[in-house]
């Protein structure tokens, strides 16, 4: 079951909207405003999913997922991908380096919800 959320991206906007709207539904939101900060927090607390941004300063998202699937901790985790890119080359690279799935940008709140509870029942049974 998923309560604890790591939510990456370099927007502080973007991590106001993930941030409220996930709260509202329930969850414990954390937020990174790059990946290396990501990654420094995820490696200190474990967290039940990780909602990262792809285009960040110092650690890609790409690159954060890589090191998080490297982890014992972190290779079941769901971690899904928030970019504005959708070819297939790079949906290939996001399923290479271990992501779940991605959310196209602009993320949509109540999809964004949903995704959640959705992957929080999946982990349930």
């Amino acid at each position: 079951m998923i309560r604890n959320i790591l939510a990456i991206d370099d927007s502080a906007a973007m991590r106001q909207i993930i941030s409220a709207t996930l709260t509202a539904a329930g969850y414990e939101v954390t937020v990174a405003s790059d990946g290396e900060e990501g990654l420094e927090n995820a490696l200190a607390v474990q967290f039940d999913l990780v909602l990262t941004d792809q285009h960040m300063p110092r650690v890609s998202g790409l690159d954060l997922i890589g090191r998080l699937r490297r982890n014992p901790a972190y290779q079941n985790t769901p971690i899904l991908l928030l970019t504005t890119e959708d070819s297939e080359p790079f949906k290939d690279a996001a399923r290479a380096a271990g992501a779940t799935g991605w959310i196209e940008k602009p993320v949509d709140p109540d999809l964004l919800t949903d995704l959640v509870a959705s992957l929080s029942e999946q982990e349930a049974s």
